[in-house]
């Protein structure tokens, strides 16, 4: 009987059980996870500071999913080192035994907060990330009605984090080094689309801009600005963590090294979500994708190799879907441009704009702002690398509709979803 281990708990560990449980329904199962929750959406932080949801409802699986599985969790434990001749995972945590064995091992362990080593940021009392359930909550202790709350990073963890904030406290100011928000998703125009919607709301953006020292609550910016604030958020970036991996021997890059079975360059160790860096189809390379969906998806299939199946992810594609107070952005795959040999279309009416980005007759990338229902299609023909001569793509640029499928096509598609 085969012992599997799963260190994390986040998406990406659920899948990874689901994936086991499809193909081996009687080997042990146990997760390290650092966290002292069972597995829950970590993009729900932002809807539970503004109270649109609760813990109770960010739960990504019910109450008995790990007894269902007969899954053994060690919550609030950390794996401090790994022994690969012996296949032993060494744990820190109270209630946790010394170490766990493994004959199958699959690291899930996530992302942490980047944080840049700013002069005086030790001086800054209230300062907080915005990653977990915990960050979240330690975040809410420190703030009311009246506090001035600064925000360094203008991507999407810096602006949910001030969506959430938004009617909860007296002011926010959000600054970035980059020139626009969402500099990662979004292009100029459609970025500032956006940061419209966002400063109706009354939060202040200094972009092209961001913080040089720290002093106790006050921050100088690097064009000599002081800002005063109450409460600091650092939402700059992430980074993969992958210092269990690499002192095994796992090849890592930025992320951990895994083929299209999830699996790393190290004999029954296998990797997934925002530590491993996969292939991106759209790109052509290898990249991380920390991206839920994706997640969940590369667990699944690690889960089936791992208890002797052979599953492939091959078509994975970086994508986003945000919203901020009612107004929504899409985007996925690569932008490609006239000097990358590609072609750039766009169909816009009013607010609503969409972009689509195509290659040697293939959709490579879009964006959508405004109207992104169904956007889903334009992902599929992504996905599936669609001839776009065998679609009519000058109507499905205008709407994303089956229409624009042959009959057949259509049919198929239809199926699949009853």
């Amino acid at each position: 009987m085969n012992k599997y281990v799963i260190i994390g708990n986040g998406i990406s560990s659920v899948g990874c059980i689901e994936g086991i449980r499809s193909v081996d329904k009687e080997g042990s199962i146990t997760v390290i996870a650092r966290e002292p929750y069972a597995t829950y959406a970590r993009p729900l932080i932002s809807y539970y500071l503004e109270g649109m949801t609760d813990t109770e409802r960010m739960k990504y699986r019910d109450d008995d999913f790990y007894q269902k599985n007969n899954v053994e969790v060690y919550y609030g434990t950390t794996a401090t080192s790994i022994d690969q001749g012996t296949r032993k995972i060494f744990l820190e945590g109270e209630g946790a035994p010394e170490y766990v064995e493994y004959d199958k091992l699959c690291i899930a362990t996530g992302s942490d907060p980047f944080v840049p080593p700013f002069e005086g940021l030790d001086t800054v009392p209230k300062k907080h990330s915005f990653i977990t359930l915990d960050d979240a909550l330690e975040l809410e202790k420190d703030i009311d009605a009246e506090s001035n709350v600064l925000i360094v990073g203008a991507g999407l963890i810096g602006l949910k984090c001030a969506e959430g904030l938004a009617h909860r406290v007296g002011h926010i100011t959000v600054c970035d080094l980059a020139d626009r928000v969402l500099s990662s998703i979004l292009d100029n125009r459609l970025a500032a689309k956006m940061q419209k919607v966002l400063e109706a709301e009354g939060i202040e953006f200094m972009l092209g801009n961001s913080v040089k020292t720290f002093d106790g609550n006050r921050a100088t910016m690097n064009d000599g600005t002081l800002v005063d604030f109450d409460v600091l958020v650092l939402a700059v970036g992430v980074k993969a963590n992958t210092a269990l991996a690499s002192e095994i021997g796992c090849d890592v890059n930025r992320g951990i090294v895994v083929d299209s079975h999830l699996q790393t360059s190290v004999e029954n160790v296998w990797a997934v979500g925002d530590c491993s860096e996969g292939y991106d189809m759209s790109l052509g390379a290898n990249r991380v994708l920390a991206i839920l969906p994706n997640a969940f998806m590369q667990g699944e299939c690690a889960g089936q190799n791992m208890a002797g199946a052979d599953a492939s992810f091959d078509n994975a594609i970086p994508m986003n879907s945000i919203g901020f107070f009612g107004f929504h952005a899409m985007s996925a795959g690569s932008y490609v441009t006239e000097e990358d040999g590609g072609q750039v279309y766009e169909q816009s009416n009013g607010d609503n704009i969409k972009q689509f980005f195509v290659k040697d007759n293939k959709l490579m990338g879009y964006m959508l702002v405004g109207d992104v229902t169904r956007g889903g299609i334009y992902t599929s023909l992504i996905r599936n690398q669609t001839d776009l001569d065998s679609v009519d793509f000058d109507y499905m640029m205008k709407a994303s509709s089956l229409a624009g499928f042959d009959k057949k096509v259509r049919q198929e598609k239809l199926a699949t979803q009853v």
